[in-house]
């Protein structure tokens, strides 16, 4: 997923995603632990997703904080 797709969706939407990647992750461990996770790379691809994801409603606050104090 893109940063510039990301900036284009509702906090809510973000936060939505960002609880299906936790889940993703999860069951993605459970799968190396018993030997069937078939694609190796998915796990590091999926935690740089979440840091985008994460980085994006960081910038979201920053931004809503900066148009309160300039109210």
């Amino acid at each position: 997923m893109k940063a510039s797709e990301l900036r284009q969706m509702t906090r809510e939407e973000i936060l939505h995603r960002l609880d299906e990647a936790y889940q993703e992750l999860m069951n993605l461990r459970f799968q190396k632990s018993f030997g069937q996770l078939k694609d190796s790379n998915r796990p590091r691809s999926l935690r740089k997703d979440i840091a985008r994801m994460k980085t994006t409603l960081r910038e979201m606050e920053l931004i809503g904080w900066e148009e309160e104090e300039a109210r």
